[in-house]
């Protein structure tokens, strides 16, 4: 009997529901060519599949359909041009969370040493897209989570990047530590929002935070001032509908210059301002 090919296989991943992307990612992955790319699958798309990796792909694919993040399926995330690799300890790294790279390193671009916090850092996918965009920048990576930070830990060592690591609940326990610029992609779902259910597979304590998923931008907000040099700035990621009641919590602490940023998709997915 004939071996499916490339193209049935990703043709059956598609009777299954799955997006293109995510049969070609998971494809890659099996075959265990996860840096081969797009362009290698459709050049081979002819090829056979052995029994054993058309198994395994099949399962993946089930998996991805039933909400398991390809991040976690393969074990590995792009963001910001580094390959990270990402687990159920940690939040899968969004595209849209790049916005918030992006204004931070405008920001400290003047700055010859830049000092920085990460609060909530996960996988360690902001600090470490900082750290490598500004080697000479000091960077402190906060979480609350020791398994979050393992992993953290891990892709640093992996990149060879400097970060430093704090295991810690925000700011709290940082004394008289001052930075330039601070930033975070705190929880900020409200603890009965319905979309949750879509997102089991991924750390609750990483995306719900009181009963309107403020709670922790409040705590941040309140603890920033104490933590930044004068002219420092807070850049905090957020739900698609809360810029304006973020914009409010930093205007009535004292902030100045507050202000929101857009994600790709042109919502309002940052908001900042400056001490």
């Amino acid at each position: 009997m004939n071996k499916p090919t490339l193209a049935q296989a990703l043709a059956q991943a598609h009777t299954l529901g799955l997006a293109r992307i995510d049969a070609q990612l998971l494809l890659l992955h099996a075959l265990g060519r996860p840096d081969a790319g797009r362009a290698w699958l459709l050049a081979h798309d002819t090829d056979g599949l052995d029994d054993a990796v058309q198994a395994q792909f099949i399962a993946l694919c089930q998996r991805r359909v039933a909400g398991e993040p390809v991040a976690y399926l393969t074990g590995r995330k792009e963001f910001y041009g580094l390959a990270l690799q990402v687990d159920a300890r940690v939040l899968d790294p969004r595209p849209d969370t790049e916005t918030l790279v992006d204004w931070a390193l405008e920001l400290i671009a003047p700055l010859p040493a830049p000092r920085l916090a990460d609060l909530g850092t996960g996988s360690g996918a902001i600090a470490l897209a900082l750290q490598s965009q500004r080697p000479t920048a000091q960077v402190l990576a906060v979480d609350a989570s020791s398994d979050a930070l393992a992993v953290a830990q891990a892709n640093a060592t992996r990149l060879g990047l400097p970060v430093h690591f704090r295991q810690g609940n925000w700011m709290a326990g940082l004394d008289s530590v001052v930075f330039d610029a601070i930033v975070s992609n705190p929880p900020y779902i409200a603890a009965e929002d319905p979309h949750l259910a879509a997102l089991t597979h991924e750390p609750l304590q990483a995306l719900a935070s009181g009963a309107d998923g403020l709670e922790d931008i409040r705590t941040i907000v309140a603890q920033a001032p104490a933590h930044l040099v004068a002219g420092g700035w807070l850049l905090l990621e957020h739900g698609y509908d809360q810029a304006e009641a973020v914009r409010a919590l930093l205007t009535d602490q004292g902030f100045g210059q507050v202000q929101s940023r857009n994600d790709l998709a042109g919502i309002a997915r940052c908001t900042g301002g400056c001490r």
